[in-house]
C-alpha cells in the first residue's frame, strides 16, 4: 500500500488537493494475523492530513479471508504427460480468479506438486483448453469419485461464478458445525436458462 500511494501522490498530486475524498480499495487484509495495522493506520491518518480528503477503505476479501471451502468430485483420470484429474468444479466457471489474476487455492490435506506421492493436475470438464486449476501432490492416488476440497472459497466464488458451456453452478450450504450442513440455495436448469433470458 505505501508503494502504491507513493507511485499515486507523484503523478496524481496535484489533482488529490481538489477532491473531497480518495478511495484506497478493497483487497488490503486487514484481517490477516501478519497484517500491519498500524503502519495502515498511519498511511491513512498521514494521506488526510497532507491531502485533507476523507479516506475510504472497500470491505473487501478481509471480511471473509479463509472462509468457506468449494467441495469438488474427480469425475475421471486421464493421462496425458502427466495424471490428470478432472474435476465436476471449472477454474473458467466456478472459481475464475484461478484465471484471471491468476492464483493456486489450497486444496485440503494436499502439497505443492511432487512433495508428495501422487501429483495430479486438477482441471475443469469445459472444452476451455485452459481450463486448469493447478497441479496439486496427494499421499494417496485420486481415484473417479474422490471428493477434493478447495479452501478459502467464500471471497469470489458466487459473485463470479458462470455458466459457460451448460457448467450447474455449485450448491451453497451453510455449516452449521463440523457435521450438520443446511441447504441455503440448489441452483438447476431455471437458473441457467433465467441467466441467458
Amino acid at each position: 500500500l505505501i508503494e502504491t500511494i507513493n507511485a499515486v501522490e507523484e503523478k496524481f498530486g496535484p489533482y488529490i488537493k481538489k477532491m473531497k475524498w480518495v478511495n484506497f480499495g478493497g483487497g488490503h487484509h486487514i484481517t490477516r494475523k501478519d497484517y500491519d495495522i498500524l503502519a495502515l493506520i498511519e498511511c491513512i491518518k498521514a494521506f488526510k492530513e497532507k491531502y485533507n480528503v476523507e479516506v475510504y477503505l472497500e470491505p473487501g476479501e478481509a471480511i471473509a479471508l479463509d472462509a468457506g471451502v468449494l467441495v469438488s468430485k474427480v469425475i475421471d483420470i486421464i493421462h496425458n504427460e502427466m495424471d490428470i484429474a478432472i474435476m465436476d468444479t471449472s477454474a473458467a466457471c466456478h472459481i475464475p480468479d484461478v484465471l484471471e489474476m491468476p492464483y493456486r487455492p489450497n486444496v485440503l490435506n494436499a502439497k505443492m506438486p511432487n512433495e508428495l506421492k501422487y501429483t495430479f493436475r486438477l482441471a475443469g470438464p469445459t472444452c476451455l483448453a485452459g481450463d486448469v486449476i493447478s497441479d496439486y501432490s496427494f499421499d494417496y492416488k485420486l481415484k473417479t469419485g474422490d471428493i477434493v476440497v478447495f479452501c478459502d472459497m467464500a471471497i469470489y466464488t458466487m459473485v463470479k461464478n458462470n455458466t459457460f458451456n451448460g457448467m450447474p453452478l455449485p450448491s451453497i450450504y451453510l455449516a452449521q458445525n463440523s457435521t450438520d450442513f443446511k441447504l441455503v440455495k440448489k441452483f438447476g436448469y431455471e437458473d441457467f436458462k433465467n441467466r441467458l433470458s
